[in-house]
């Protein structure tokens, strides 16, 4: 099933369902050295009680986390993002995408973009 295919409501619904929990490393709390370092790291130990899964251990980050096939990549507002140049606004369908214009892109292109993207009436991310 593709996000074609289902309402916008209820892609709406999908991704504010999609909170995960935060994914940090053993004996971060323990440890002054990880309190600026919580990155997940995989605990890897014979006896590591968080490998095993044991009961008061933050959870192992997983496949089953992952977020569904339909949503994955959509901003926020359910709409596609796309990330483009003042050309690549041609032919885009403002109910379907939302405009991220690119860290790289100089201050000219962007006023260029961002009056492409008011003209064509899609709305862009990072204005």
């Amino acid at each position: 099933m593709s996000s074609k295919e289902l309402p916008l409501r209820k892609i709406k619904e999908l991704i504010r369902r999609k909170d995960k929990p935060e994914f940090l490393r053993h004996l971060w709390w323990k440890f002054p050295k990880f309190q600026n370092k919580l990155k997940w790291k995989r605990p890897r130990g014979k006896d590591n009680p968080m490998r095993l899964k044991l009961k008061g251990y933050p959870p192992l980050a997983g496949v089953g986390y992952r977020t569904p096939k339909i949503i994955r990549g959509l901003h926020p507002s359910g709409l596609k993002p796309v990330v483009n140049n003042p050309k690549e606004l041609d032919g885009l369908d403002p109910s379907e995408v939302i405009v991220y214009i690119g860290s790289g892109v100089s201050l000219k292109k962007r006023a260029e973009i961002l009056a492409k993207a008011r003209e064509l009436g899609i709305k862009v991310a990072n204005a």
